[in-house]
């Protein structure tokens, strides 16, 4: 018999703090920085229709 992981629910935090860190590797900016910014483009695009 196969025996069944059970998986963790991934969290819009843990998404921004991962996609933060790898661009704060790549560009040398800060990881609060550039999930502030994140957060922030998604507020704008939920406020004017896009990216749903």
């Amino acid at each position: 018999m196969k025996s069944r992981t059970t998986r963790s629910k991934i969290t819009k935090q843990q998404i921004y703090r991962s996609v933060a860190s790898s661009t704060a590797i790549e560009t040398g900016e800060t990881v609060q920085k550039i999930e502030q910014n994140l957060k922030q483009y998604q507020a704008q695009a939920k406020a004017t229709g896009l990216a749903h």
